[in-house]
């Protein structure tokens, strides 16, 4: 009987090496090995307990439990059998676990189990040093000793230590590549190029950094910053610098419907799902599956959505309304809010577990008022993107230059742009002086001006233009603010050559 058994252990020995030899997947090649385990050699509810994130011993591989069960075996350092093996880096048998007071059977896994059961427990070892648990119980009590269990099941956790090895040195190798993937992307990336060549303060610098760091990986990021200092284009660089690009990057303002549409926007909805919904439609999740979805303005989330929003974070699945059907996405999710996400959690409109779950890799986009030594390079940046927009070139003055360099930019980098291109359309020269300035941007009380008057034609031609842009460039509803006709606007606009510029704007407001 003996032989029969030391032929078995050969077998499974020789079976677990050819799918450590084959495999890369950790999880999958230790199920493979517990399940032949099981098979051949009656060893029931087999585990292997590694060392977690937390410093926990938890199972990381089982076969013979459910899914409930697997969940409840995490154990302290101190805890039970599992944890008296690894700190001691000896094997422990219990001939009968309902005589044990160590066991402490957290899985819940043999309350019903009619007869003795016996378990034993050795250490899985690498370098000399426990790195977790091989666990499995006895069925039979009679044919085979303890001592030649636990001699066969220490060969096969010294196999299981050497492909725990092998693997940590494949990931961190794909790491590396991933990295060194991100760096080559970042060269190739014009998003990239555009937002830190002209941002090189040790503000931007951080965050440089701080994308780099988090591109590879897959972790959730939540971007925090003010309106406009360029969330949207960070986590757009997020996406193009890591192994995503190339699939779908998704972008979804939170606070632009209410919770009902935004439910329907993000997770889909049948036909019939509600008022108006004559077919049915794809939410923004299944768009965005093996890419990127970016939740702008995430602190705006109804409580409902947010549950929805957990459960996605938490086991990728979602139905859509109407539909009772379980759908899963393999979405990377990037966040964005300008709010204090803490102060909602402690007002109770925002879910502390999703705050967590998305708290991941907290990224601070700096307000532009922190990093004053990037406004020179970031107004002569929207400087060269006007003069190929506009056929313009010009040049700030030393003192309008400085008078901006003192502003507090509470609109950032947004507002930036939007200065320099109604410059662009407004200034007739060359150069932008001080009194081509709108007013708002003077702290304190305004500068002595070179000239006392403006022009009348030049305050009509700002007044038209300001009413435009106020008015989406509808020219009806601008003129009505003017108190004037639509023929007289059409006027004003012909006069001062602002046709293109119009029809420029327009286009651009329907392609967003």
């Amino acid at each position: 009987m003996r032989t029969d058994i030391a032929a078995l252990e050969l077998e499974v020995l020789s079976e677990a090496s050819a799918i450590i030899g084959q495999a890369l997947d950790l999880d999958r090649t230790l199920e493979s090995i517990l399940t032949i385990l099981s098979d051949s050699l009656a060893m029931r509810r087999a585990t292997v307990t590694l060392l977690d994130e937390h410093g926990r011993l938890a199972i990381r591989a089982s076969h013979g439990l459910s899914p409930e069960e697997r969940e409840r075996g995490v154990y302290r350092l101190d805890e039970g059998v599992t944890g008296h093996v690894f700190q001691t880096g000896e094997p422990f048998v219990v001939p009968d676990v309902a005589k044990e007071p160590l066991f402490l059977d957290k899985t819940q896994s043999r309350r019903f189990e009619k007869g003795r059961v016996s378990f034993i427990g050795v250490p899985v070892m690498l370098a000399g040093q426990p790195v977790g648990v091989l666990n499995v119980d006895r069925l039979f009590e009679d044919e085979v000793s303890f001592d030649e269990d636990v001699s066969f099941l220490r060969v096969l956790s010294t196999l299981i230590g050497q492909f725990i090895q092998l693997n940590r040195k494949v990931e961190e190798r794909q790491m590396s590549l991933r990295k060194e993937i991100s760096i080559l992307r970042s060269k190739l990336s014009e998003n990239y190029q555009r937002f830190f060549i002209v941002g090189r303060s040790p503000a931007m610098e951080t965050v440089r950094q701080m994308i780099e760091k988090v591109s590879p990986t897959r972790a959730t990021v939540l971007l925090l910053g003010e309106s406009g200092t360029g969330k949207t284009l960070t986590a757009r660089i997020i996406h193009e610098l890591s192994e995503r690009n190339g699939q779908p990057f998704i972008k979804v303002n939170c606070a632009a419907l209410p919770e009902n549409l935004l439910e329907s926007e993000l997770f889909g909805h049948e036909k019939g799902a509600f008022t108006g919904a004559t077919s049915a439609k794809a939410g923004r999740f299944e768009e965005a599956d093996q890419g990127t979805i970016f939740l702008d303005e995430i602190g705006e989330l109804g409580q409902g959505v947010q549950a929805k929003l957990l459960r996605v974070l938490q086991e990728k699945e979602f139905e859509r309304l109407g539909s009772t059907k379980t759908r899963k996405a393999d979405v990377r999710i990037i966040a964005a809010t300008n709010k204090d996400l803490m102060d909602e959690v402690s007002r109770g409109t925002f879910r502390e577990d999703l705050f967590y779950r998305l708290n991941v890799f907290p990224l601070r986009v700096p307000p532009l008022r922190e990093r004053s030594e990037d406004i020179p390079p970031l107004l002569n940046h929207f400087l060269g993107r006007m003069e190929k927009e506009y056929n313009r070139r010009l040049v700030f003055s030393p003192a309008a230059l400085d008078s901006l360099m003192r502003y507090h930019w509470p609109g950032n980098v947004r507002e930036m742009e939007n200065l320099v291109e109604r410059l662009a359309i407004m200034v007739e020269s060359e150069q932008i002086d001080l009194e081509d300035i709108p007013s708002q941007f003077f702290l304190g009380t305004a500068p002595q001006r070179r000239e006392e008057t403006t022009s009348l034609q030049d305050m009509e031609k700002r007044e038209v233009v300001s009413a435009l842009e106020r008015n989406a460039f509808i020219q009806s509803r601008a003129a009505e603010e003017l108190g004037i006709t639509l023929r007289q606007m059409g006027y004003r606009i012909k006069k001062y050559h602002l046709e293109s510029f119009v029809q420029e704007r327009r286009a651009k407001l329907r392609g967003r």
